[in-house]
């Protein structure tokens, strides 16, 4: 065996090794599975609106808190963490519990309660000790729909716990469950013992009683009843909203409290148009005094009011992107990218210093991008902001969208 030979001879075996596995690297790379294709943006993450942050009319006692939906707060008032007694803006909790654990839909009155013997008591003796009640007697029926009014239009104290006690069994058990979900919610700074604020150990901040608004501001059911002026419960005369601000400078809810603890309290909504979208401002205002020339409620309404008022001021439209623009592409994972236009001009709503955040999501209900589509397709929407405020522009396929070659299947590792 020469050495020439012996060359030939190796160069043979493991030429054929070398071949075995090309071939099995080539049927690898070919029957794996595809990598699932993304969307990715093309322009920054984010839009910063130059300027400094607005200086809002924070009132000068009390806390305050106040965001626009989607796209952020505007700051805060008061000290930081200091729980202090919230009255009946407790019963947004009560509402809240409900409405999660019975829901109801738009136009539906919901399950019949059976008034007890304690809520009908609660009426007599909170009549004659000036409480917030609603007059309701033994076995009389209501739905679930009038509860939750006399609950949150006229601050019914005794329909409060009527209710408590129609879901959890007893007072106590429904307290547990209003502190437990308030944990869930991240309102750390919280303490609740009743279901009406009536006691003034009931306590919360601006900012945990603000977590809570963006919540139950979700339920479609819960807005329409905070934004009802009057109504006429069963058995009784037409009754008003405490909300006295009500439907002025855009505000379309929540709720009040007051007390000689809580002093003028106010949960807020208020809707403000520009650039073509709805913007929902959510706020709170906790522990208002009279003064010579309001009460304690109107103080708080007041400065509420002023709140919302500066907060749409601030609010500036700027033009984001055009129709046609290219915004993003879809990545196939082995190195393809097909453009993704927008399909309508859009504008991005903020003030001045904020900055605001951009994002791609597929618009297909699985989270899913696919492998082809047409051009023209829609795939995903641009994201502007986040949470239930979140605005999406419809994007689609600038050209035909394609599997990965066979040459770039070969060539991925």
């Amino acid at each position: 065996m020469t050495p020439l030979r012996q060359l030939a001879r190796r160069l043979k075996i493991w030429g054929s090794l070398v071949v075995l596995l090309l071939v099995v690297f080539t049927v690898v790379q070919f029957v794996r599975p595809l990598p699932d294709p993304a969307l990715k943006l093309t322009a920054a993450s984010s839009y910063a609106f130059g300027g400094t942050a607005p200086a809002m009319p924070w009132p000068s006692a009390g806390q305050a808190a106040v965001e626009v939906e989607g796209l952020g707060s505007l700051g805060r008032s008061g000290p930081k963490g200091t729980e202090v007694p919230i009255a009946s803006v407790t019963k947004v909790m009560t509402a809240y519990l409900i409405l999660r654990d019975h829901p109801l839909k738009p136009g539906e009155k919901g399950p019949t309660l059976s008034v007890d013997a304690q809520a009908a008591s609660d009426y007599s003796t909170g009549s004659a000790e000036g409480e917030s009640v609603v007059k309701v007697t033994n076995r009389q029926k209501i739905s679930e729909y009038q509860a939750l009014q006399m609950l949150l239009i006229p601050s019914a104290n005794n329909i409060a716990r009527l209710l408590g006690r129609w879901d959890a069994g007893s007072d106590p058990a429904f307290v547990q469950k209003m502190q437990a979900t308030a944990k869930q919610l991240g309102m750390d700074d919280t303490t609740y013992t009743d279901p009406s604020g009536l006691t003034p150990t009931t306590k919360s901040t601006a900012d945990d009683q603000l977590k809570l608004a963006r919540m139950v501001w979700q339920n479609a059911v819960f807005r329409e009843i905070v934004g009802t002026g009057s109504f006429t419960p069963p058995g009784d005369g037409v009754m008003y909203n405490n909300n006295a601000v009500l439907y002025q400078d855009g505000i379309v809810g929540m709720k009040t409290g007051s007390s000689s603890a809580a002093l003028g309290c106010l949960m807020f909504a208020a809707e403000y148009k520009i650039g073509g979208q709805t913007r929902t401002v959510l706020g709170v205002t906790l522990g208002q005094p009279a003064t010579s020339s309001a009460s304690i409620l109107t103080n708080a309404l007041n400065a509420s009011k002023d709140l919302v008022v500066a907060t749409e001021k601030s609010l500036e439209s700027h033009d984001l992107v055009k129709k046609g623009e290219v915004v993003g592409y879809v990545d196939d994972g082995m190195g393809g990218h097909t453009p993704l236009v927008a399909t309508k001009d859009s504008t991005v709503t903020g003030w001045g210093g904020l900055s605001v955040q951009l994002g791609m999501t597929p618009s297909a209900a699985d989270g899913k991008v696919p492998h082809t589509a047409k051009a023209g397709d829609q795939v995903g929407y641009l994201t502007i902001g986040s949470g239930t405020g979140e605005t999406k522009i419809p994007v689609a396929l600038q050209s035909d969208l394609k599997q990965p070659s066979l040459g770039a299947r070969w060539a991925h590792i």
